[in-house]
């Protein structure tokens, strides 16, 4: 007989379960969920191939025990009430088979976090191909500040909170809705679990190429995502995406839509934006009225046009525009978004996750803004499958403007990228050049840190730019810098 899917649950009482084990424990958004549940009074466990700080030290700190590898044992140490299995988990995993041998109750991720915590809340969903993390942490942050109490689960550390997760006693929860798939057994997007009321779609361009096959196919998910919205709840929606406007109107609740251009057709736009080392400062228009002027410590009109989004949606949740002022003032941002790690000789390191060409357009410009005087030099690692690939081929090749000097890591071979569709990077190189870019690339990361060690000079602004560790890049730059200075 084919192998079922063992003993799926599709929904759950918070108080039908006390003992849950988490497979795939190790994981950000894993680890960060069983903090949660601890923090929420379960009894948690959880397993994991590999587990190495910082996740290592989190769970420890949290009291979870993280029992490695995966084996069919673990499951007799954690004798649990619920299994989750995260979306690293192929249906192979020796424990992962265990717990459909036993029958053991089993969820998703996204659905366990729908029941346990989002169906008794007012749940505020970010969503979104750009800008979700920075969108949700600071939307979060707007309702502490506000006294509102939320509860919230992100995709980044946030700087307020030292952390991703947080469990208070209020009405609302937000969460980053990501539209990657949710479980061996379920390809469907995560955020289809999280039961908005109040959403915020950001931005819709291809992403993911690894399961979604072009466009529509991106775009399907999202248009599903709208659809649970209900009649008495609210879409925030980004009208510089006219794909977005447009799936917005599947919507059953109310479409309220925001841009970063001024004079602009939408509800919200700002109008006399500035930028300073203290962020960006500007006025905000609603429906032609003019708030007041808000300052956001952040960079960028990207940013502008996230804030303005949380401006929207917090407006519509009932918050004052002073309410409002106060948490986005007092936001220090997430780890990885424009993060200043450090300066050494006068050389500024500063780390973001961008990885989509869009992305990485904008970070650049929002450097620019910060820091106008200084030399940028951008250095890219194309390390998501989407980046790999040549699907954005030319959109790369007219990212980088605003940067004197940009550094490409050349990616490794990978098995789901064909030989025909990798990101060709030479030819990127050459384009950077013929806009006048010093432009390099590097096959490993060691020479790419003598590199830019060596060349860099006391006032560049070194951004660097990847999805994942790096090769340890940034801490090896900096103790490359340290010794270059005399800095130990």
């Amino acid at each position: 007989m084919a192998d079922d899917n063992g003993n799926v649950l599709d929904t759950l009482s918070p108080g039908a379960v006390r003992r849950i084990h988490l497979i795939g424990v190790a994981g950000t958004g894993m680890g960060s969920f069983a903090g949660m549940l601890k923090a929420a009074g379960y009894d948690v466990t959880g397993s994991d191939e590999n587990v190495y700080p910082p996740m290592s030290d989190m769970l420890r700190a949290w009291g979870i025990q993280a029992l490695t590898p995966y084996k069919p044992e673990n499951l007799d140490v954690a004798r649990p009430d619920l299994v989750i299995v995260g979306n690293v988990i192929r249906r192979v995993n020796p424990e992962a088979t265990a717990v459909r041998e036993q029958r053991l109750p089993q969820m998703s991720f996204p659905a366990a976090l729908g029941s346990l915590f989002l169906e008794h809340s007012h749940s505020v969903v970010v969503a979104g191909t750009h800008g979700k993390t920075t969108t949700s942490s600071l939307m979060a942050h707007v309702l502490v500040e506000a006294g509102r109490d939320p509860s919230f689960l992100v995709g980044g550390v946030t700087q307020n909170y030292a952390g991703n997760y947080r469990v208070g006693k209020g009405a609302h929860f937000v969460v980053e809705g990501d539209e990657y798939d949710t479980v061996y057994w379920d390809k469907g997007s995560k955020f289809l679990h999280y039961r908005p009321k109040t959403a915020i779609l950001t931005s819709v361009e291809f992403d993911h190429a690894d399961i979604f096959r072009d466009l529509p196919h991106y775009e399907s998910t999202f248009d599903k995502f709208v659809r649970l919205i209900p009649k008495d709840g609210r879409l925030v929606v980004c009208a510089a995406y006219p794909n977005a406007v447009k799936l917005a109107q599947a919507c059953p609740g109310e479409v309220i839509t925001y841009v970063a251009r001024e004079g602009a057709e939408a509800d919200y736009t700002p109008r006399n934006v500035r930028f300073g080392p203290e962020g960006a400062r500007f006025e905000v228009v609603e429906r032609g009225s003019v708030l007041g002027t808000a300052l956001v410590t952040l960079s960028g009109m990207h940013n502008v046009e996230n804030t303005l989004s949380v401006i929207a949606a917090a407006r519509g949740l009932g918050l004052s525009f002073e309410e409002i002022c106060r948490g986005l003032a007092s936001f220090q941002g997430v780890k990885r978004r424009q993060e200043v790690r450090a300066e050494v000789g006068g050389i500024l390191v500063v780390d973001d996750f961008a990885h989509h060409p869009t992305a990485v357009r904008e970070t650049i410009a929002a450097i620019r803004h910060r820091y106008p005087e200084r030399r940028l030099w951008a250095i890219f690692e194309p390390r998501s499958n989407t980046s790999r690939r040549n699907i954005h081929q030319e959109d790369y090749a007219h990212a980088f403007t605003g940067a004197a000097r940009a550094s490409l890591k050349v990616p490794e071979r990978h098995d789901k990228v064909p030989t025909d569709q990798e990101l060709d990077v030479p030819r990127v190189i050459e384009a950077l050049k013929a806009q006048g870019i010093a432009a390099d690339s590097t096959v490993d990361v060691p020479s790419l840190v003598e590199r830019v060690a060596r060349e860099s000079q006391p006032g560049d602004v070194l951004l660097v730019m990847s999805n994942g560790a790096f090769g340890g890049f940034i801490d090896k730059l900096l103790t490359a810098l340290r010794a270059r200075m005399g800095e130990g």
